[in-house]
């Protein structure tokens, strides 16, 4: 039986629609509390696939969160390990950290749900499943593209959406795998964050009703053809 383990900021930025995928594909999915468990202890070695999800503390807010010195430990031990890694928003923040980029500000919030434009590689990549199905943008930060990864898409507010290091390694500023029917919990435990932003959640609901069906399809199809070619690559490994 194959082990995936995820790592959490939130109870709600979960893996969403992708753990169902992963179920089918006989995986065992472990969550974990970042803020909580004993990531120095944590083996990230052996499960098949790590995943280091989203949250609404900034990559670099090392001395407001001492978990994160832990955090990006584990990283780049999984990194060392060639093993598969997804990152989602924060977790895709963390990894190009660990991998020697930047994270920083953008001045503005992108929040709401709008497509993304594919690079040339993105084209070539599993991402290119998405389609022109708008996914959902939830952050204010953005990362450059790490040494050694290619760029896979962008947005006109955050030019780097997504990166990939080999086959193994993804990293996405964005959030598909949200499940569109428990979007009200994003409503309500960043209702601090929409007002600051002027964004009414009534739109926001709305955008889900109207693109959700068509995220979820777009996000089976990307990390499927995702896992398809990391599992591939591990196994040739």
């Amino acid at each position: 039986m194959k082990t995936a383990i995820a790592l959490r900021h939130l109870q709600f930025e979960d893996l969403g629609t992708l753990e169902p995928l992963l179920q089918a594909r006989g995986y065992t999915v472990r969550h974990l509390d970042a803020a909580i468990d004993d990531l120095a202890a944590l083996d990230v070695q052996t499960p098949a696939l790590m995943v280091v999800l989203g949250g609404p503390i900034g990559a670099g807010d090392d001395d407001a969160y001492p978990f994160l010195r832990p955090e990006l430990a584990a990283i780049r031990r999984r990194l060392d390990s060639g093993r598969p890694l997804l990152g989602i928003c924060l977790g895709a923040q963390l990894i190009a950290r660990a991998l020697g980029a930047a994270v920083y500000p953008m001045g503005v919030k992108e929040i709401g749900f709008s497509p993304l434009t594919l690079s040339d590689d993105g084209r070539r990549h599993a991402l290119a499943a998405v389609g022109d199905a708008p996914v959902l943008h939830w952050h204010g930060d953005q990362f450059d593209i790490p040494p050694g990864a290619v760029r896979l898409a962008g947005t006109a507010v955050c030019p780097n959406q997504a990166f990939a290091v080999g086959e193994r390694v993804l990293g996405l500023q964005c959030h598909p795998e949200v499940d569109p029917r428990l979007l009200e919990r994003w409503l309500v435990g960043h209702a601090g964050e929409l007002a600051q932003a002027g964004l009414d959640p009534r739109d926001l609901r709305a955008q889900a009703a109207e693109h959700g069906p068509g995220l979820v399809a777009a996000a089976h199809a990307v990390f499927s053809a995702w896992l398809d070619g990391a599992e591939a690559a591990g196994a040739q490994a």
